[in-house]
């Protein structure tokens, strides 16, 4: 099937009237729905919008290709719209778009359908192609432009042949269709410049296709893994990998060949993680320490979020002056507390295991972790329990490495799991006294904190959420309040979302305030920063940190120490650990509470926007 099969003169639109990118999304729905191309409008529009909530489709270089499958869709098509004069589409270079492909595909696309809206994607990325669309005076113009060029692209494919490559390369993006291609393609043109044979496997929603051979892997130099989910990597095992996201397949396609062809890259292990210690700044994802605990924290958190709102809703089934709960306020502190929360020690352990030591360690870790709840071990045991199971299950496969290949099928389902549980259990059978000594003391020293040591703390605890928004200081911060929040201390909880809220509602306080000091960028920017903020999303303050570090992040992490102080000056406690405004009402004790919590984050808002407005000076231009 052809592009053009797709693209029709119904669904063309060479004057874009809106000058940014929700405007854009708007008419190029009502494009194809007008085209008699969608079953629900509505719904089309906000799978488009589900997906540029992962990442900007704005691609860079003027284009814009926003996509979706879904069964909104009635018949494949691709839309087009034009701005000569480019609007705000919130691209990935900063620059505005003037092309915009709408990609529609039925919820069940057949290759064919997938293939010819991958090869659109290819298309774009030729200067000259974009050139005549921009050049274009007519519906027909278009269609007869997209046509030559892809006739030209089959009769490449047809005389390429079989690819021999010293570089391989895996792209793939969520969805599939567009950045998977694009990714690939890029790779691709820029190794024929260089005069560097390459093999692209992408992994599209139609299946991976051009699939790497198990030849070509062992003689290949190096393998660039361009991708934002999932792929297989085990077959990578013993190669140098670079692994990076699909943006970057499609941005920075000669500085990852030339790193291949220096073998710039750390051998990949297999799913125990690299066998060399990558560069600093290299990766997007932490390896180490770091790496297995927040793998631990974001697997349990649901535990708590569910447990502790079940438990906060308990309480409105409570009689206020005897402190009876009626049956169904019963039921949720069962269920959340005696069973959800039960389950925060064993779960953390269990997935920080697993990311060390992968599905083997599942189990013991699980062991060790439900050892440490019941002992009163709390979050320090979960933690110890975890990081020991993982590495012991390493050291069982390097045991039992060299048993003879006809044991291979009893190591995960005997072996591993007899001696990893064996000798975990036996571990923490001894260390889980000392342990719980050292978890009540902790507890202990919370609970004997006055308010004055107590509002430290929160200055403390809230400072480190804005210091690197999101990085290892903030992550270090909301581990610790989870931690206590496990053992019934819910104060900490409450003063890192404060302290987490602050920085994106400063910020965008600021931008009220002081407009002059902020360009029409930033200003948009602040718009979307009260919710993010709202919401406990402390990243929404990265692009005004990232732009003038300096004075953003003192002003943040001022504000946030003000809000994390006076929560803690106040004592306050929340069940939720996550949610926002959203979850205030899980606030222990009197409905006074909630207000005194919007006074302790509105006095943190109102010190980091005039802090940063004093810093700032005005934009010139």
């Amino acid at each position: 099937m052809k592009i053009t099969d797709l693209l029709t003169k119904q669904t063309i639109n060479l004057n874009l009237k809106s000058e940014e990118k929700q405007g854009t999304i708007d008419e190029m729905v009502s494009l194809l729905d007008r085209a008699g191309k969608l079953n629900d409008a509505k719904a089309y529009r906000e799978a488009i919008q589900a997906r540029e909530d992962q990442t900007t489709t704005g691609i860079g270089e003027g284009v814009a290709i926003p996509h979706a499958k879904t069964k909104a869709v009635k018949d494949p098509a691709i839309a087009f719209g034009r701005s000569v004069e480019g609007l705000d589409y919130e691209s990935l270079d900063g620059q505005p778009s003037h092309l915009v492909f709408m990609i529609a595909a039925t919820e069940g696309a057949n290759d064919t359908h997938l293939q010819a809206l991958s090869r659109l994607s290819v298309l774009l990325l030729k200067d000259e192609v974009k050139q005549g669309l921009l050049d274009a005076k007519t519906e027909d113009d278009v269609i007869a432009l997209i046509s030559s060029f892809e006739e030209e692209e089959a009769e490449e494919e047809q005389s390429t042949g079989e690819v021999k490559g010293q570089i391989l390369a895996v792209t793939a993006c969520p969805t599939g269709i567009a950045h998977t291609y694009m990714a690939a393609d890029a790779l691709k043109n820029k190794a024929k410049e260089m005069n560097v044979p390459i093999k692209v496997e992408t992994n599209g929603s139609d299946g991976a296709k051009n699939v790497l051979t198990a030849e070509e892997i062992e003689n290949a130099v190096a393998i660039i893994v361009a991708a934002d989910t999932n792929v297989e990597m085990e077959r990578f095992k013993g190669k140098r990998v670079i692994e990076v996201p699909v943006t970057d397949g499609i941005r920075k396609t000669e500085t990852l060949i030339n790193r291949a062809i220096k073998q710039d890259a750390p051998v990949y292990q297999g799913s125990g993680g690299s066998g060399e210690k990558k560069e600093e700044g290299q990766a997007k994802g932490r390896s180490g320490v770091y790496k297995h605990l927040m793998n631990g924290v974001s697997n349990m958190l649901p535990f708590i979020v569910g447990g502790g709102i079940l438990i906060a809703l308990s309480f409105m089934f409570e009689d206020q002056l005897t402190g009876e709960r009626s049956p169904i306020g019963d039921i949720l502190s069962y269920i959340g507390g005696e069973n959800a929360f039960a389950l925060i020690i064993p779960v953390l352990a269990a997935f920080i295991a697993m990311s060390i030591a992968d599905r083997p360690g599942f189990a013991p870790g699980m062991v060790g972790g439900l050892m440490a709840a019941s002992s009163n071990a709390g979050f320090l045991g979960g933690i110890i329990a975890g990081f020991l199971a993982g590495y012991l299950v390493l050291g069982l496969k390097r045991v039992f490495a060299n048993l003879p290949q006809v044991f291979n099928g009893l190591k995960p389902v005997l072996i591993y799991p007899l001696f990893g549980i064996l000798i975990t259990g036996l571990i923490m059978y001894w260390a889980v006294q000392p342990l719980s000594a050292i978890n009540q003391g902790v507890i202990n020293w919370l609970g004997g904190l006055g308010t004055g040591n107590l509002a430290l703390l929160g200055l403390l605890l809230g400072g480190m959420m804005a210091i690197d928004m999101g990085g290892p200081i903030n992550k270090a911060a909301y581990a610790f309040a989870l931690a206590v929040a496990a053992d019934g201390q819910f104060g900490p909880q409450a003063a890192v979302m404060a302290g987490g809220m602050v920085p994106p509602l400063g910020m965008a306080l600021a931008t009220t305030l002081f407009r002059k000091k902020f360009n029409e960028q930033e200003r948009k920017t602040g718009v979307s920063a009260y919710f993010l903020g709202a919401f406990f999303i402390t990243e929404g303050a990265i692009p005004f940190a990232a732009a003038d570090p300096l004075r953003v992040i003192p002003s943040a992490v001022a504000g946030s120490a003000v809000a994390g102080g006076l929560t803690l000056w106040f004592d306050l406690a929340l069940r939720a650990p996550h949610g926002g405004i959203f979850v205030f009402p899980t606030l222990e004790g009197a409905a006074i509470n909630m207000l005194l919590y919007l006074i302790a984050i509105v006095a943190g808002t109102v010190v980091t926007a005039i802090t940063v407005g004093l810093l700032k000076k005005p934009v010139v231009g």
